[in-house]
C-alpha cells in the first residue's frame, strides 16, 4: 500500500491537485508496479508564512507565476 504525503505551499487549484494525484499514482504503477486502488496520496497545504527556505520565509519572497 503506497502512501505519499506531499507538502506544498498554499495556492494550488483543485485541478492541479487532481493532476498531482493522477501523476504520482501513475508513477507508482509504472515504476513499482503498484496497484492504483491501494495507493494513497495526501496533499497538505502550508501557509507561505509557515515555510522557510534558505534562511528566509517563503512569504517574504515574491511568488513565482504558475507555482504555488
Amino acid at each position: 500500500m503506497p502512501y505519499v504525503n506531499l507538502q506544498i505551499t498554499k495556492g494550488a487549484t483543485r485541478e492541479q491537485k487532481a493532476e498531482i494525484v493522477k501523476q504520482f499514482t501513475q508513477t507508482l504503477v509504472s515504476v513499482l508496479g503498484k496497484n492504483p486502488a491501494n495507493t494513497h496520496i495526501v496533499i497538505q497545504e502550508i501557509e507561505r508564512e509557515d515555510w522557510g527556505h534558505a534562511g528566509v520565509l517563503v512569504a517574504d519572497r515574491p511568488a513565482t507565476p504558475g507555482k504555488a
